[in-house]
């Protein structure tokens, strides 16, 4: 598996690619997904932690990845990340635990100890 940072410099890699060739609305499109985390009547912290659920029960690696770092960088405790990947394990199901396995390496690989 990457470790936080080898995803955060791949991420931003293709992202940079994407830019380079995306067109109005893809860009448009990009902007929301980015607009949508900054702080509202929920604070960034909060949606960053709704984050990882979503990305679970849909299944997405990259996006599970990306938000626990995001929730980690803007403060969520790992407590507060397990209780989260609970909720998508209960909406999920058994499908989604190899992702919730993923998302505690993540974890490991930013607090440094994976």
């Amino acid at each position: 598996m990457e470790s936080a940072q080898e995803f955060a410099e791949r991420r931003g890699r293709e992202n940079e690619l994407v830019l380079k060739r995306a067109n109005l609305p893809m860009k448009r499109f990009l902007a929301i997904d980015h607009d949508a985390y900054g702080d509202g009547a929920l604070p960034k912290a909060m949606k960053e932690l709704l984050g990882p659920v979503a990305s679970t029960v849909l299944r997405c690696d990259d996006c599970i990845h990306h938000h626990v770092a995001e929730a980690s960088s803007a403060g969520v405790t790992v407590e507060q990340v397990t209780e989260a990947l609970g909720i998508a394990l209960v909406v999920g199901g058994s499908i989604t635990i190899p992702h919730v396995r993923r998302a505690f390496e993540i974890l490991d690989s930013i607090e440094g100890s994976g």
